[in-house]
């Protein structure tokens, strides 16, 4: 099964992200295609970017880098449950994202944004910018959950039919997607076979 890997943004105490994560996370089980991989930035817990060389020269020398580097080299598409800070996405998830370069590309990522009235739209359209950089693509297909609070109930999150219907819909382009990308991401793996992080 290919692997997705169902990325937490939101790092801080009381964050909306886990139970919007964890309703998400039932969705990719209940599809059935993907093997989930369950990557809390708050457990990953990167510090501020500190390797001296570039990302593309894949000589990292810290081993959290490392570890990084391993776990989002075996996936092979992701999901990003994340808020909306000052228009913007939230400084763990970028600083993810800049730790590496090889080992994002040519995966498809999906996006389950929320917020207030903007449903984390504004966030979104930035982490567009940023993964096309690294080659990946971005899907039109998303789920934007505005008001998130209203959908928690006793921690649990709730969705709305229309919620309900964009899941699946995103997890199905995301698949076709994996499929159509996968040579290129094989072509980059046996690039760099032998090479631990």
């Amino acid at each position: 099964m290919p692997k997705l890997g169902l990325i937490v943004a939101s790092t801080r105490p009381g964050r909306v992200g886990l139970p919007v994560a964890r309703w998400f996370l039932e969705e990719v089980k209940r599809h059935g295609y993907f093997d989930v991989t369950w990557i809390d930035l708050k457990e990953v817990n990167l510090p501020f970017m500190d390797e001296p060389q570039h990302p593309r020269l894949r000589q990292y020398v810290h081993e959290h880098t490392k570890a990084w580097s391993r776990l989002i080299d075996e996936q092979d598409a992701f999901v990003f449950v994340h808020p909306e800070y000052n228009f913007a996405m939230t400084a763990p998830l970028k600083n993810a994202l800049d730790y590496l370069h090889w080992e994002w590309q040519y995966k498809p990522v999906g996006l389950v944004s929320y917020g207030g009235v903007s449903a984390g739209l504004r966030a979104a359209q930035q982490i567009k910018q940023v993964v096309t950089t690294l080659k990946m693509m971005p899907l039109f297909e998303a789920v934007s959950i505005p008001f998130v609070a209203q959908f928690i109930r006793d921690g649990v999150f709730v969705p709305n039919e229309v919620l309900k219907q964009a899941a699946p819909a995103m997890l199905e382009e995301l698949k076709k997607w994996e499929e159509a990308l996968r040579p290129l991401r094989e072509d980059v793996r046996s690039r760099f076979s032998g090479v631990s992080g």
